[in-house]
């Protein structure tokens, strides 16, 4: 596995900062008024998100000292690259939450939670349902797979819908972040040369009291302060209608809804049960291919919660054609907040302020999270964040003495995911499938998401005294 070296991973583009060098200050400045001009007028002003992302990221990148004629192309590389990957999940988990939907998958598994939980529990079935669809799938795959049940499950139950979908949002988070063998953390091992059976024990044991703190206990909190007021077209297409008679079985449904996860997990273990370049090795990761894992999870459904409920073709193409429609926005946005992070990188911003932060003088377990955390907001994206900081402190770790690799890891993972920034595709995602406002967004999941980042800090300092 390639691990990136400096800020590879950050300045793959024609244009080179280095040629137009700003101060730290001025870098941080500018971000700062960017992301608040993004605030205020979506917020207060209610201009369109998509149009505001692309004007706000075009302005911060000619202020920054980018050239006019590679200030679009910027923005472009950076929407098409996380459209590519992130486009194709969100279409193919529709799909599928559409089938889990209409064939009452959803509200089999609805109803077999909220009986085995109880109403009062759904919350904390919810976290653990997502801590372990969250292993091995990147946390906007298991966001898409899941979204339909919490919809489900908070009108079946009649409780808020964020008390049911934050503690599921925050426990993707936490596996996403700390671990193994989520690919993110599967870079920061390799590395920091950290063992993957201690990790593992290590990130189970300090991620399950995060994802308690950050999901059911604060969704608890902050579920009453904010009223979801506006329409969820989303939300609608999945509970406005009677359950069907002819459900499928519970063990069917969660079959089908678990499939992509562990044609994922097949693929995280490909290199230890056969030899890579093998023909084996290469159809395991084909199969396990998050896209090729969806789109055989969505086949599937096609038969097993379709053709075998007594749907027509005709029926099953209309559910899938009409599901597509509400996603436009959210395409659009997650892409939009991929061209803004590029253009962070591309014009310098980010490596500066990541810069300033490497000259700090601070303990190497707070480095380490530190440079994740300016990662993370600089690029939005928290693979990037977390491969990029533990490639920089690796070689810091390699000369120190007396710090735990596996703590290394997950404290750089916990600072991959701070502030839940607007550049990131997991912002959008919140705020679109849960009906919220950019306001309401922040307070939620961007306090989710801090939680996590600073909970994970302090017990990996506190750890670190018996570590």
């Amino acid at each position: 596995m390639n691990i990136p070296t400096g800020f590879d991973t950050l300045t793959e583009t024609r244009f080179d900062p280095r040629d137009h060098a700003m101060s730290a200050l001025f870098a941080i400045s500018l971000a700062s008024a960017a992301i608040l001009a993004i605030v205020v007028l979506i917020a207060y002003f209610r201009l369109n998100p998509f149009i505001v992302l692309f004007t706000t990221s075009l302005a911060l990148a000619l202020a920054a000292g980018m050239p006019a004629d590679k200030v679009v192309k910027s923005f472009e590389e950076g929407a098409g690259h996380v459209l590519g990957h992130v486009g194709t999940v969100i279409a193919l988990g529709t799909m599928l939450g559409k089938m889990l939907a209409e064939s009452g998958g959803a509200d089999r598994i609805a109803l077999t939670i909220s009986n085995r939980a109880g109403r009062s529990r759904v919350d904390w079935a919810m976290m653990i349902i997502g801590l372990l669809i969250g292993l091995p799938v990147f946390f906007e795959v298991g966001f898409v797979l899941l979204i339909p049940l919490a919809f489900v499950l908070a009108a079946r139950t009649d409780m808020p819908l964020l008390r049911v979908a934050l503690p599921m949002g925050a426990a993707l988070s936490v596996t996403h972040a700390m671990i193994p063998p989520h690919p993110a953390t599967l870079l920061a091992l390799s590395a920091y040369h950290a063992n993957t059976g201690h990790t593992i024990f290590l990130g189970i044991l300090i991620g399950t009291p995060i994802a308690i703190i950050a999901g059911p206990l604060f969704a608890r909190f902050i579920a009453p302060r904010v009223p979801l007021t506006e329409a969820n077209p989303l939300a609608e297409q999945f509970v406005n209608r009677e359950p069907p008679k002819n459900m499928p079985g519970f063990a069917i449904t969660v079959f089908t809804i678990l499939s992509p996860v562990v044609l994922m997990l097949v693929a995280s273990v490909a290199d230890r049960v056969s030899a890579p370049g093998t023909t084996l090795n290469t159809a395991l990761h084909f199969i396990g291919n998050t896209d090729i894992a969806l789109v055989l999870a969505v086949i599937l459904s096609f038969y097993v919660l379709g053709l075998a409920r007594g749907f027509s073709r005709e029926t099953i193409l209309h559910f899938t054609n009409e599901c597509l429609g509400p996603t436009a926005l959210i395409m659009l946005l997650v892409g939009a907040g991929g061209g803004f992070g590029r253009e962070l990188v591309d014009s310098g911003v980010s490596k500066v302020i990541t810069d300033t932060a490497l000259n700090a003088n601070v303990p190497i377990l707070v480095l380490g999270w530190l440079l994740a955390v300016i990662v993370r907001v600089a690029c939005g994206s928290a693979t990037v964040a977390m491969s990029t900081a533990s490639s920089i402190a690796g070689p810091i770790l390699l000369k120190s003495h007396g710090v735990s690799p596996e703590l290394m890891v997950l404290v750089t993972g916990a600072g991959s995911v701070a502030f839940g920034p607007m550049n990131d595709a997991g912002f959008w995602q919140i705020k679109e499938y849960l009906g919220l406002t950019v306001p309401q967004t922040i307070k939620t999941w961007c306090v989710i998401e801090t939680l996590i980042a600073f909970l994970g800090l302090g017990f990996c300092l506190l750890a670190s005294l018996v570590i």
